[in-house]
Formats: structure tokens, sequence, C-alpha cells
């Protein structure tokens, strides 16, 4: 059978670490041709390194929307076409609501929401032009759930899920796909480098030792699974550790969700 990822080309957004990376891994090793973006421009080449396929760089901020669409016309002069968006690109912030300042949650909301947005935008009348392509965009269980003391990151993915169901129900016939992935308990940076905020208090510390406990899965197993979802036409993908948990405790009336986290925390 043919894999429906060999010979086809794949942008990545913050490739440089974690689940990035183990899609660039992954891809590369079933013949995918890479276009690889992060400000991380050293991890972004240690990423490079490590493809077997082709693989170019392009240092990109998304939350930056000049830098999105320039970098949109890069690929497309590079590759000729793009078959796959990853929008992976994020950060996190430990902080409850009341001590966010508004600054901090713009700053999350502008990479890990407006950045998709951006990309989505930038990417998609040349999926539709072809009528071809598939839009991949990590969300996360905090999508699914507002969790305590990571109020701007749940803010951010629950809105990365709403655009990418409704991208569902608008993209129908076009040829063009959209698909919505929830990630589990996964070890990456972007949890290990979160800013805390500086008037960060009990909830925020309560949320670091869950966190601590339960991002276990490698990124790399983690990126597997996205992989396998997309091959298999999956609008909605939950990989990693925990995230099955998560889909069903989501389901359950308000107050029984309370209970249920509290219990698992």
């Amino acid at each position: 059978m043919t894999d429906v990822y060999s010979g086809k080309v794949a942008v990545i957004t913050g490739a440089a670490s974690g689940i990035g990376r183990g899609l660039a891994t992954g891809l590369a090793a079933r013949g995918t041709r890479l276009a690889l973006s992060d400000v991380n421009e050293a991890g972004l080449a240690e990423t490079a390194s490590l493809c077997r396929s082709e693989a170019r760089t392009y240092r990109v901020d998304v939350a930056r929307r000049d830098e999105v669409f320039d970098h949109a016309a890069a690929v497309l002069r590079d590759f000729g076409a793009v078959d796959y968006l990853f929008n992976n690109a994020g950060v996190a912030l430990k902080a409850t609501f009341e001590h966010a300042t508004l600054e901090e949650i713009d700053w999350q909301l502008s990479i890990n929401l407006q950045g998709v947005i951006y990309c989505t935008k930038a990417f998609l009348p040349a999926m539709l032009a072809r009528r071809s392509g598939c839009i991949v965009n990590i969300s996360s269980t905090a999508g699914l759930i507002g969790f305590p003391g990571i109020a701007g990151y749940c803010i951010s993915k629950f809105g990365v899920r709403g655009l990418t169901e409704t991208l569902w129900r608008e993209l129908e016939g076009t040829g063009v796909t959209a698909v919505s992935v929830h990630p589990g308990g996964v070890r990456t940076n972007i949890a290990a480098g979160a800013r805390k905020s500086g008037s960060a208090g009990a909830i925020e510390g309560e949320t670091e030792r869950a966190l601590e406990k339960m991002l276990v899965t490698p990124p790399e197993v983690c990126a597997a699974e996205i992989l396998a979802g997309v091959a298999r036409g999956r609008r909605r993908i939950f990989p990693a550790k925990y995230a099955t948990t998560f889909r069903l405790i989501s389901y359950l009336p308000p107050r029984w969700q309370d209970a249920v986290l509290r219990a698992l925390g």
C-alpha cells in the first residue's frame, strides 16, 4: 500500500524540539520533503540534521503575521506545493487568570492561537487551489477541559480546537481536510520551559506538581501516534498518556469533572 506521506511536502512549525522534531524525523523516515520552522535556529538545524529526507529550515516567529506570510511564499517557491501543514509551535504560561497579566495572556495567545490562524490563512489558499491538503492543528487536552493554573494556555488551545472544528465543516468538498490533535502527558520543552507569572501562588504550585507526574510520554512517541492518526483519516487524535482519560472526563457534567480532577490531582 502506498504511504500517504511518501514524496509529499510537509510544513512543521515549532520544529526545533519536542513533538515538532518527532514529526519531522518520523516524516523524513517515510520520504516526506520538509519545510521546518522555529525561532530557535540552533535547535532547528539539529532537527534537520536528524532527517533522512530533504529538509529546509526557516526562522519564523509565528506571532508575526508578515513573517508567516513571507514564509508561506518562500515554501511554495522552494517546494512548489504543500500537502501537510502541522501547526505545532506553542508556549506555556503557569498562571491563573487572576495572576496572569494582560501582556502575558497576549503573549500566550499570539503564539498558540494567532500563530495557528496566521499559518492556516497563509497556506490554505494554495491547498484550495490544488483541491488537496491537510491542516493538522496541535491543540491539547487543555483544549477539552479548563485546567486551573494555566488559564492562558487553555484559552489558546480551546481556540485552536474551535478553529479546527469550524474548518471541518467549511472545507467539506474542497479536497482539503483539518485535524484537531489533543495530546495528553507529553514531556516536552514547552512544559519544562514554561513561564511562571511573578504573582504565581498555591494553585500554580499544585498545577506544576500535577504536570510533573503526568508529563511522561516521549515526544517522538506522541508524534508517531499523530502521524498514524492523520494517515487513517482521523479528524480528532488523542495521542500520549492520559489523553483518552481526559477526553472521557470532558464528556461528564461540570460537577463530575471537578470531582474526578480532584481525585486525579
